[in-house]
């Protein structure tokens, strides 16, 4: 995540690199001033906003966020615009979207001085936490998730959507794929309370743009039951309890039964054409 990492990312980072500034607007920063446009790499990669994360942060927004009917305050992780972003969504003007990556550039708002400690950010300072197409790329990732649950306000909303699927795609690196019980171990790091979590599902299994043979994602929606600096589990104590998939799934359909269908629709296709069926 330094710039010492990787030169030639960080050479090609200072290109983009541009002289931002903070805005006047309370984000929850301490100071304000200029905010760092050092060589940086972003949390996010290199590569394209996919459909399908844009429509699971759709859904989150629909069926978590909409009912808010008081001023929402958006902080993004991983911000940092390729090719789309999650800006769009919450054009509404109750919301006050925040963007935070480690580089600034196009869709970043907030470049915290340090990529795991964001000193500059107050606890409690966010209604709701999002971060898509990140974790990934951040070394310790989990760091950053307690980072995340620091400044989501009591009762607030997290929202992480990771990759399952894709090829290596190291920007400057990939270290982590992630399942619905990786997502599920998240939330308990870090003692929030799981609300929602799938792997490649969908609301329906004919919702095929959600899903993918090999380029799928896993997602999370959790809920921060306190206030303050993130509490973190008794590893002393803890005892792995799997979750049952369908319930934290509520509904969702899997990939499974999405290429069940296919072939069954199939299967009948060609069994009525031959008259069989």
């Amino acid at each position: 995540m330094k710039a010492a990492d990787a030169a030639v990312y960080c050479l090609r980072a200072r290109k983009r690199a541009t002289a931002a500034t903070s805005s006047t607007r309370a984000y929850g920063v301490s100071t304000t001033g200029e905010i760092s446009a050092k060589c940086r790499c972003s949390m996010r990669g290199g590569r394209l906003m996919h459909k399908s994360s844009l429509l699971r942060m759709e859904w989150f927004v629909q069926n978590y966020v909409s009912a808010h009917d008081k001023r929402t305050r958006i902080l993004d992780v991983g911000s940092y615009g390729v090719n789309g972003t999650y800006r769009r969504i919450f054009d509404d003007p109750r919301f006050e979207y925040v963007g935070l990556d480690i580089e600034a550039g196009p869709n970043v708002d907030f470049v915290p001085e340090s990529p795991y400690s964001w000193k500059e950010l107050a606890d409690d300072s966010f209604d709701v936490v999002i971060s898509g197409q990140a974790l990934e790329h951040i070394e310790f990732f989990w760091i950053t998730v307690a980072e995340m649950t620091r400044v989501l306000k009591k009762d607030g909303i997290l929202c992480i959507i990771a990759p399952n699927g894709f090829a290596e795609h190291r920007y400057p690196v990939d270290c982590w794929r992630f399942f619905t019980d990786g997502m599920i171990a998240l939330a308990r790091y870090v003692n929030l309370d799981v609300l929602h979590a799938h792997t490649n599902s969908a609301p329906s299994k004919d919702n095929k743009e959600w899903y993918s043979a090999t380029n799928a994602d896993a997602m999370l929606v959790a809920r921060k039951p306190y206030s303050g600096k993130p509490v973190l589990v008794d590893l002393g104590r803890y005892k792995c309890t799997p979750a049952d998939p369908r319930a934290v799934g509520q509904g969702m359909v899997p990939y499974v039964a999405h290429v069940n269908g296919i072939v069954h629709r199939i299967y009948h296709r060609i069994g009525r054409s031959i008259g069989v069926i």
